[in-house]
């Protein structure tokens, strides 16, 4: 697994995205991770910072201690829905921001946020990155007797009829993925023409991944949902392994879309400097190896170690798709037209 993140690119720190091209100038940082020297500076800093995030971000009281032992700063987190979401809501609160830091804007918003200029010096920091895959459940699907697909393009067979759930493009980053991938297979004549046919199989749309997934999808071991496909990520699995050591889920591996997450420092921001050493914490060696098991991305820092189980249950994507389109420069009017059709 670990030759699979390229070093070259994911060694390195600060990433700074044009408001209409996605393009990535990284500085090189330190391998170590941080150490309390590392965070010590030479002023006064605050002694408490918020960080607002996605729904999905994980920043538990150990390394809530770990961060406050090293920098004397104490965390809170404020969840601002799917990244969607968050970086709307960021948008909407520039000129007085709920928080000093933000984790979770990922490439498919990143170019809003920068042109919105949420961003302090529009730097934005590479944290994570997953791949955005369809996932179905294996026994939901037997039990009905439907083979699984092999690609998003089977999703509008009758086979596949209300079977399927993927998020709202407009509010969630993953939704955008999908949306982003279906542009890039089939082109400006041909996307909506998909489109429609996914509505007339019965595609459910839901706000955000979480409802998704632990609320409509049935192969979630935390879920009471009825639908066996689900847009999720190529990491999924490993969180289904049950008792016999087998996951209930699999992954869909072809034509993914790589989602990298950012963080950052807010502009307007209270506490700057204090919120720029969170975003370092964020690169040390303590919270990337607590991001695999906690959310179900890969770390950025290539050296990391990832869990056991996800040698067999969290492959990467095979190929990616839709992850070089210029969001920026066309997504008011793809999403205008998902309006449209899905309402």
């Amino acid at each position: 697994m670990q030759q699979y993140i390229p070093k070259s690119a994911y060694k390195l720190r600060a990433v700074k995205i044009a408001a209409t091209v996605f393009t990535a100038t990284l500085v090189s940082i330190g391998l170590g991770g941080c150490s309390r020297a590392d965070l010590i500076v030479d002023y006064p800093l605050p002694k408490a910072i918020t960080v607002v995030s996605h729904d999905s971000f994980v920043f538990d009281d150990s390394m809530i201690t770990a961060f406050k032992k090293e920098s004397g700063i104490t965390v809170s987190v404020v969840k601002a829905g799917d990244a969607g979401a968050l970086t709307n809501k960021l948008v909407l609160t520039k000129d007085q921001p709920i928080g000093d830091a933000v984790f979770g804007i990922d490439n498919t918003f990143s170019g809003l946020a920068i042109s919105k200029g949420i961003i302090e010096n529009d730097a934005l920091t590479a944290i994570d990155f997953g791949d955005v895959c369809f996932n179905y459940d294996i026994a939901g699907l037997a039990k009905r007797g439907v083979q699984a697909p092999t690609s998003f393009r089977d999703l509008v067979k009758p086979a596949y009829k209300d079977l399927t759930v993927v998020e709202n493009p407009a509010t969630s980053s993953t939704g955008l993925a999908f949306l982003a991938t279906t542009v890039a297979a089939f082109g400006d004549n041909g996307y909506q023409a998909y489109w429609n046919r996914l509505k007339a199989n019965g595609l459910k749309v839901t706000a955000g991944w979480e409802d998704a997934y632990y609320t409509e999808f049935s192969g979630s071991a935390e879920s009471t949902g009825t639908r066996p496909i689900v847009l999720s990520y190529s990491a999924s699995p490993a969180d289904e392994v049950g008792d016999q050591g087998v996951s209930r889920t699999k992954a869909l591996l072809n034509d993914c879309f790589r989602q990298t997450e950012f963080a950052g420092v807010l502009t307007n921001a209270k506490n700057p400097a204090a919120a720029e050493l969170f975003v370092k914490f964020l690169l040390s060696e303590t919270f990337q190896k607590s991001i695999a098991g906690n959310m179900y991305v890969y770390p950025i820092v290539s050296e990391t170690v990832l869990p056991k189980t996800w040698t067999d249950w969290a492959s990467p994507a095979n190929s990616t798709l839709g992850d070089k389109l210029d969001i920026s420069a066309s997504r008011t009017k793809w999403l205008a037209n998902w309006q449209a059709i899905f309402g």
